[in-house]
């Protein structure tokens, strides 16, 4: 189950002005389930994404860098569920063109105006003929109140849709931000979730999107880890219409700019939240604090180290409060001048280990308190510096094993 994970209501996602989206059964791998999701933007509209960093990318992924490249500009985007279309080659490069030309088609634009996106099932052909045939109706059934909707149409092995929403006032207009996102296994991109869509009615510069994307990237799907695998897929875009009626934001440092900034982190930061408390088979979310570094990097390396342990998520598992395993992680995460003597860990209000050491009022009897917990923080101060990081994550079930084993059944 979900850890303090609920589905929003439909009526709690504002739409976004000059964007709307359609939802559809297509068959892509299964029958009677949305698994096409389609978004139709204004024209002028402003589109970014930073994607993943696997080498072995996905034939989608490799076209939308492509045409994010040209200087048309981006007026609709598809995503299928139920087939990755990744370790496809030619063929499923022309499998996602053929997809661009349909959408291309139905909504009187240039196939270079398309991004495609899929997810699901890896090396297997891209049914590329029912998605085609599917277009027609999503396109049909266009509106701007269907985020909950395309939330449950891109969903893989995700228990319940993801989708957050905010809405701020900038320059005298009420100013829409949502967006929803997908995963739930195969996570620990390097810029992003396995995909997710955040749209804003908010009027940028060029380029400030691009900008906004990786910093909000960078605050929440890149700080989130459920299995240590990035996907061949992962994708993360911000499309900004400018249809909210203030005047153009020219800089991210600006009033104006930061309280954009701060609602698109802050939906950002909700879905990738939402993907670890939906990890396959979670039964913990689990934040992880590392305090006292000499730099962010070396911080997060050692948070990343905590989070990505077997040994350190089975125990959270079993609320067996093992926690020589997190110190071991921490020896290991490859800082070559550490000095453990230096090194606390508290389990939330627990203080376990002091100047490297079992404190000596530590009884074995709170840290099972803690862990018991459906959350917990863990926190590492290393002593080295003034620099932070936070890592969010899950533990490691029977469950999660079962699922994969049984994924593509």
């Amino acid at each position: 189950m979900p850890v303090h994970l609920n589905v929003p209501s439909a009526q709690s996602l504002h739409p976004v002005r000059g964007l709307r989206i359609g939802v559809t059964e297509a068959g892509v791998r299964k029958a009677n389930r949305k698994d096409l999701v389609v978004f139709e933007l204004a024209p002028g509209s402003q589109v970014a994404g930073v994607f993943t960093l696997n080498r072995f990318c996905a034939a989608p992924v490799q076209i939308c860098r492509e045409h994010l490249a040209q200087a048309g500009g981006v007026r609709g985007i598809v995503i299928n569920t139920g087939n990755a279309n990744a370790g496809t080659g030619a063929d499923g490069l022309a499998r996602a063109r053929q997809t661009c030309d349909a959408l291309a088609q139905q909504l009187g634009v240039t196939p270079a105006q398309i991004l495609p996106f899929s997810t699901g099932v890896i090396m297997e052909t891209l049914p590329v003929d029912r998605i085609v045939a599917g277009l027609p109706a999503a396109v049909a059934g266009l509106a701007d109140n269907r985020w909950l909707e395309a939330a449950q149409g891109i969903m893989t092995t995700d228990t319940l849709p993801k989708a957050a929403s905010r809405r701020v006032r900038i320059g005298g207009a009420d100013v829409h931000v949502t967006g929803i996102a997908k995963g739930a296994g195969m996570i620990r991109p390097n810029m992003a979730t396995m995909l997710g869509f955040v749209g804003t009615d908010a009027h940028l510069a060029p380029g400030l999107a691009q900008a906004l994307v990786r910093e909000a990237a960078d605050a929440s799907f890149n700080r989130i880890t459920i299995d240590g695998d990035t996907s061949t897929n992962d994708s993360f875009v911000l499309m900004a219409t400018g249809q909210a009626g203030h005047a153009r934001i020219d800089s991210l440092d600006s009033p104006e700019g930061q309280a954009l900034r701060d609602a698109v982190i802050a939906v950002s930061q909700e879905l990738a939240q939402a993907i670890v408390r939906d990890g396959e088979g979670a039964t913990k979310f689990i934040t992880i604090q590392v305090d006292g570094g000499r730099t962010t990097a070396e911080c997060k390396q050692v948070a990343y180290a905590i989070a990505h342990s077997p040994l350190v998520k089975t125990a959270f598992f079993a609320s067996d409060p093992n926690l020589g395993r997190i110190l071991a992680a921490v020896g290991y995460a490859g800082i070559d001048d550490l000095d453990q003597t230096l090194i606390d860990l508290h389990l939330d209000d627990v203080l376990v280990a002091s100047r490297g050491g079992r404190h000596a009022a530590y009884r074995e009897e709170d840290g099972q308190r803690v862990m018991k917990q459906a959350e917990i923080t863990v926190r590492v101060t290393l002593h080295r510096g003034a620099a932070s990081a936070l890592v969010w994550t899950c533990d490691l079930s029977h469950d999660y094993v079962s699922i994969n084993a049984d994924y593509r059944s």
